[in-house]
């Protein structure tokens, strides 16, 4: 067996035990707002609940993670908000919303003004992209909770969306026939970090020199794609069965659409960084249950739509290709290899 992320401290499968035992719980506040009804509340990639007038309210919340150290260690932290913007917003849009709003959340052990300068360009550089707003946020100075003597940071977010219920993409209109449409990721994006870490920070300094990509730091930096614009218009314009992002769980996350077969048969051959983890002892399974591999986003649609869905994606400088169709056995396949 070769390294795995449970080997990093992170179980995946106790962690969706505890988000279940989470989403029973906070379930029971789902009818508390008598004018607002829930329409979605956990587990997909936003809780959705109806406001008077008929229109639906969208919410995500989702941070950086351990990307954070690696911005920490390279004393570079005007990318991160970048990331941090679009975890949120590329999330929020697979629910078939568009984000109208977003505040961040910094929480840090000591005052830097020029480094909140520096977070913040990024936040405003990631919202400019998704057209979205930076309506509010919060810094907090906590020395007693994030330990060390160099500076330390947490950075989250929260965005809110808008949609009409005709326009609410949950993933039941999925059936087999479909085709899998993988969007072009931009690198590790900032998921899997700290399995990441463990296998090239043991190895490698971040320095060191990765053709075609620079150094290694540069490499585990490039900030994550925002998919907003593309993915908005192919909602307007093209018949979208479902849409995923490819983040934590990787294409396990499927799953989360509809309960049915995801076959990727097309997947593209993995960019270098990948090929690196892999190849320090990551079994072939657990980087395509950890990482996205290369593909960043996924919309499911009929066969027809493809050619429109790829001239909407090159308009905007991404990649796409088919990487996959959907089929009746329940699973997720890498060509034969299920990872789930």
């Amino acid at each position: 067996m070769g390294i795995t992320y449970k080997d990093t401290g992170i179980d995946i499968k106790k962690i969706k035990q505890s988000q279940a035992t989470i989403g029973r719980l906070i379930s029971s506040t789902h009818k508390i707002q008598k004018k607002i009804r829930t329409m979605s509340g956990f587990g997909h990639y936003a809780g959705i609940v109806e406001i008077p007038g008929g229109r639906l309210l969208a919410t995500h919340t989702d941070g950086v993670g351990t990307k954070v150290i690696i911005s920490q260690m390279m004393k570079k932290y005007d990318t991160v908000g970048i990331d941090c913007v679009a975890m949120n917003v590329n999330d929020i849009i697979c629910i078939g919303a568009t984000p109208v709003s977003f505040v961040d959340y910094i929480a840090a052990n000591r005052n830097d003004q020029e480094i909140f300068k520096q977070i913040v360009r990024g936040l405003v550089k990631g919202a400019k992209k998704a057209q979205v707003p930076i309506v509010g946020g919060e810094t907090a100075i906590l020395p007693d909770l994030i330990s060390g003597k160099n500076f330390s940071f947490d950075l989250a977010g929260m965005v809110v969306g808008i949609l009409n219920k005709q326009d609410m993409i949950l993933g039941d209109m999925i059936t087999p026939g479909d085709i899998i449409i993988g969007v072009k990721s931009s690198g590790l994006h900032s998921n899997g970090y700290s399995l990441a870490r463990k296998v090239l920070l043991s190895k490698y300094s971040l320095r060191h020199k990765i053709k075609g990509l620079g150094t290694l730091g540069d490499a585990l930096l490039a900030p994550t794609e925002i998919y907003v614009q593309p993915v908005l218009e192919a909602l307007r314009e093209c018949d979208i069965h479902g849409l995923a992002h490819i983040t934590g769980g990787s294409f396990t996350k499927l799953l989360r659409l509809k309960k049915i077969g995801y076959l990727l048969d097309n997947l593209p051959e993995p960019p270098e960084i990948f090929q690196i983890i892999e190849n320090e002892d990551v079994e072939k399974e657990e980087m395509y249950k950890t990482f996205n591999m290369g593909v960043g986003f996924c919309l499911i649609v009929p066969e027809e739509e493809e050619e429109q869905i790829d001239k909407i994606f090159k308009k905007y400088g991404m990649h796409s290709r088919q990487v996959g169709e959907i089929i009746e056995k329940n699973g997720v396949y890498i060509d034969s290899l299920r990872i789930a």
